[in-house]
């Protein structure tokens, strides 16, 4: 297998977990040594509230990520490197001690992201170092699934039916690490240290473990276990707030815990297979898709305007009222019953009902 790099570094950013990982894979594939990191970006965590259930969440996961980096790697010096600070900068600095040629992640296409990702871009070539990025969040992004006319959907059930159409095994299929797990490199003695604690990187703990909300790439998949039992039932279990109808997966969704191809493969061949539930909840995963290559192909989402322009003309309360009237939502005091019920449950468990 053609190796063009010694030395491949892998930058995990919505995607934190080991398998199934499109970054993993094909810095694995090309690369003769392979390091794995994430940053702590103060970009990021520094307009955040001290005590937050995502930060938190996040460090959990990066824990499991370690851990399973020295399993698969077979060597006690392996592991994750975690830096804290501003990702742009450190990711770079990083490359470069490492004498890295080249540096794998995976898209991200929030504006942000896309922004942060052209100057690291640029900052790595200034130092001979090539940036590879590559399809790992959704199934299909970008400009994959378009009209007849070859434009982008901005309706979703064609967009379903166009995607349904066009999906075969091979898009839903794994990307391979455990088999190539061998050029998982030692970590230099001044970078293996254990994934900082909260307090290490500024933040206190939460009720996260109180509420039971399981993290990283086992808790997804035990989640997801359990609700491959009941998903033959989802469609009529998802309208019932008092009943336990959902999968849960929406954060592990959101942080890359767990893989969309692994969802997507499962939703589907239960689809094929004849249950309903399968297929509503498929098309939820498909509503996923359906955002994303709506915020790829219609900019102005992205800049904070609305998909429908009609709906910038919208009024909004602003002053004291407006935030008595939203800490009322927030606190489950609107008066009516099924709103209330479901801002108590989330705030009591961290979801919410369908």
């Amino acid at each position: 297998m053609e190796t063009p790099f010694s030395c491949g570094l892998v930058w995990l950013r919505r995607d934190l977990r080991v398998s199934d990982h499109a970054a993993l894979h094909q810095a694995l594939k090309h690369c003769q040594r392979v390091h794995v990191a994430f940053v702590f970006d103060t970009e990021i965590l520094d307009a955040l509230p001290r005590a937050d259930r995502r930060v938190e969440f996040i460090r959990e996961s990066l824990v499991e990520v370690d851990a399973r980096l020295r399993e698969l790697a077979g060597h006690p010096k392996a592991g994750l490197i975690v830096r804290h600070g501003v990702a742009k900068d450190k990711i770079v600095k990083l490359a470069q001690h490492l004498q890295a040629q080249a540096v794998f992640a995976n898209h991200d296409d929030e504006p942000l992201a896309l922004a942060r990702d052209i100057q690291v871009r640029g900052h790595l070539a200034d130092h001979g170092i090539v940036l590879h990025t590559f399809k790992d969040h959704v199934i299909f992004e970008r400009n994959e699934v378009l009209t007849q006319s070859a434009k982008p959907f901005s309706v979703f059930t064609p967009y379903k039916n166009a995607w349904l159409k066009k999906v075969t095994p091979e898009d839903l299929q794994a990307f391979e690490v455990a088999a190539l797990a061998q050029r998982l490199a030692p970590r230099p003695d001044d970078l293996a240290h254990p994934v900082p604690s909260l307090a290490d990187i500024g933040f206190e703990p939460t009720n996260l473990q109180a509420l039971k909300i399981p993290t990283g790439e086992s808790g997804a998949q035990a989640l997801l276990q359990d609700f491959l039992t009941r998903i033959d039932h989802y469609e009529d279990t998802r309208n019932f707030p008092a009943v336990k109808g959902p999968s849960y997966l929406s954060v592990h969704l959101r942080f890359g815990t767990v893989s969309i191809r692994q969802l997507a493969r499962e939703a589907h061949a239960r689809m094929q297979a004849g249950s309903t539930g399968a297929s509503v909840w498929l098309s939820e995963l498909i509503w996923r898709d359906f955002y994303v290559q709506v915020l790829h192909n219609f900019a102005h989402v992205g800049q904070g305007q609305s998909f429908k322009p009609d709906y910038d003309a919208i009024r909004w309360e602003h002053g004291p009222h407006a935030h008595k009237l939203f800490d009322a939502w927030c606190e489950a005091r609107t008066g009516y019953p099924l709103v209330d019920a479901a801002m108590r449950q989330i705030n009591q468990t961290g979801y919410m009902h369908n």
